[in-house]
């Protein structure tokens, strides 16, 4: 199993961390960040990257972290950071997450001895921490508030790396003598936005020790426990917790659906089942005494009288009722989407030209790309101003004058000021073909004024989409209070589409309030928020959230025509 590109980020991530804490040079330090970043961004896994040459061409890889890959490509480890390990206790590295800089965090360790999370939160908590100048009330607060965020999300993944991880995993599974097939199963599969176990099935009449003892030869595999004679638990290279489940093809159906879960869908499953004289439990399904076989998951449910339930719905819901009434609607599927939503270019913090955006969104399978740099109030992400826009939009004109098969629409993602109003004048909002408004700032402010600072911008004809619009970064930033019912009612109401943003950092909004957004005649729009070639596979991600939200072609903006998209925006600005 070779090093991917999350693990290989990792380590860089882990080296700089390490050489702040040093007082190394603060270039060498921030080359080891920019360079997480650009791998992390890469098309292709550092190995191919390297092997063809696209790693050292990448922008912020220069020659000391491209031997830094180089190593761990070849041998899995870093030297370098294995160096560093020796001087720095590995629990200050920890710190950083609190929010404390380097000079603070050598301060509370050298005066309170404090080495890691814990040290920290028990020192916050019996008052030695604020007998230290420069750490009062306040701060000791914010800081458990921080703590408390970390010790919510500890062993938890965003869905995308734990998604490479169990393909990591997979593949190397189905090279193992005997397997037959080795499939992805549990939250991965249920496109979970955060994931806590990556769950692998192992299809094979070969006894289940034997696969057992090949996963052991695994580089960087390590045996948790053995559960029982057919699942074990491992900690993956990437430490992330795994569970292997081997079944006979016979069985496959009831081990598939009781791998990938959830424990509320698979109890309301039990309960069905029992209602109509069988049971299912113990990874099988049985009618008496009879074992009753399920090569596949189609016939598991068949048996039990139901129509198939996609693995995205089976959260316990309402999902199993439905299916016993008939077929559930065909969700949203990756082909569905027509127009590509939500990008930045070289014009403001992306990476890549308007016209290599738009290439590679053609070569994605895309009709039409709806280009937003940041607007001017975002100076921190190179936000654009008129002058620079008009560029741009002659630009734009240009390529789609010159090019086939795609085409450029003139977006913005206009930040959404304090006071609710759109960044730039309504001239300028005007000549847009359509507008995203997103807030960027000033997070903290009460449930009624974010409210109505949402549902000022929602009043406006200009726009057209409300983007990332609850500001949650997973595993890091809580959502800001809003009251989405209200937002929900006003969107409707204005003809406006909320977002799903699909960086897999947001997936926001989150799927449990989908059902409610179109109960209300809402409408949804699936946007990238692509920076880098990578992004544009991010689109896959905000469908999965879609699906799991239960909803349909018919209920996303962009899988319309860009002729169709386009009267949707012009609509507000008419009406």
């Amino acid at each position: 199993m070779s090093m991917d590109r999350t693990a290989v980020a990792r380590v860089l991530e882990q080296i700089a961390g390490y050489l702040e804490f040093q007082e190394a040079n603060p270039f060498k330090v921030r080359a080891m960040r920019t360079a997480a970043k650009a791998i992390r961004g890469l098309a292709t896994e550092p190995e191919a990257a390297l092997a063809d040459g696209t790693l050292k061409a990448t922008r912020g890889v220069g020659p000391a972290t491209l031997s830094i890959v180089r190593e761990l490509v070849a041998t899995g480890r870093s030297q370098m950071l294995e160096d560093l390990r020796r001087d720095v206790p590995a629990g200050l590295l920890e710190l950083l997450g609190s929010g404390l800089g380097v000079s603070r965090i050598k301060l509370i360790h050298q005066k309170l001895g404090v080495e890691s999370l814990a040290d920290l939160e028990a020192a916050a908590r019996d008052g030695r921490l604020a007998g230290l100048s420069g750490f009062g009330p306040r701060t000791v607060e914010t800081l458990l508030k921080r703590i408390g965020m970390k010790r919510r999300v500890v062993g938890l993944r965003l869905s995308h790396h734990a998604a490479e991880e169990a393909e990591l995993l997979r593949a190397a599974l189905a090279r193992v003598p005997g397997v037959q097939e080795a499939i992805v199963a549990g939250e991965v599969r249920r496109r979970c936005e955060v994931v806590r176990e990556v769950v692998q099935v192992v299809v094979s009449d070969a006894p289940a020790e034997a696969i057992f003892q090949a996963l052991a030869h695994f580089p960087g595999m390590e045996e948790v426990s053995g559960e029982d004679e057919r699942r074990v638990t491992l900690l993956t290279p990437g430490e992330m917790a795994a569970r292997v489940v081997v079944t006979p093809p016979r069985n496959l159906g009831a081990v598939l659906v009781q791998a990938t879960g959830s424990e509320s869908h698979l109890a309301r499953l039990a309960d069905h089942a029992t209602a109509r004289g069988m049971a299912f439990n113990a990874a099988a399904l049985w009618k008496g005494s009879e074992f009753v076989p399920t090569p596949d998951e189609a016939s598991l449910y068949r048996a039990l009288g139901l129509a198939d339930i996609p693995p995205e719905l089976r959260e316990g819901n309402d999902e199993v009722a439905r299916a016993a009434r008939g077929p559930l609607p065909d969700l949203l599927a990756d082909r569905d989407l027509r127009g590509f939503l939500h990008c930045h270019s070289s014009y403001s913090d992306g990476t890549l030209t308007i016209e290599a955006l738009a290439l590679a969104c053609r070569e994605a399978g895309y009709d039409y790309i709806g280009l937003t740099d940041h607007s001017r109030s975002a100076a921190y992400a190179g936000g654009l101003s008129v002058e620079e826009l008009r560029l741009q939009w002659a630009e734009i004109d240009g390529l789609n004058a010159r090019l086939s098969g795609i085409r450029v629409l003139k977006g913005i993602e206009s930040d959404i000021l304090a006071d609710g109003r759109l960044d730039y004048d309504d001239e300028v909002l005007a000549a847009f073909d359509f507008v995203i408004g997103s807030i960027h700032s000033r997070f903290a402010m009460t449930e009624a004024d974010m409210t109505a600072r949402v549902l000022r911008a929602l009043d406006s004809p200009y726009l057209t989409i409300l983007g990332h619009p609850t500001g949650r970064l997973l595993l890091s930033r809580d959502p800001y209070p809003l009251d989405l019912e209200q937002v929900f009612r006003s969107a409707a109401r204005n003809g406006v589409a909320l977002e799903i943003n699909a960086d897999p950092h947001r997936l926001d909004l989150d799927w449990r309030v989908l059902a409610r957004a179109r109960e209300l005649g809402v409408m949804i729009a699936i946007g990238s928020d692509a920076h880098s070639r990578a992004g544009i596979a991010y689109m896959g991600h905000g469908v999965g959230m879609a699906r799991k939200g239960g909803l349909t072609r018919a209920d996303i903006l962009n899988t319309r025509t860009a002729d169709e998209f386009l009267a949707f925006a012009r609509a507000r600005r008419i009406g």
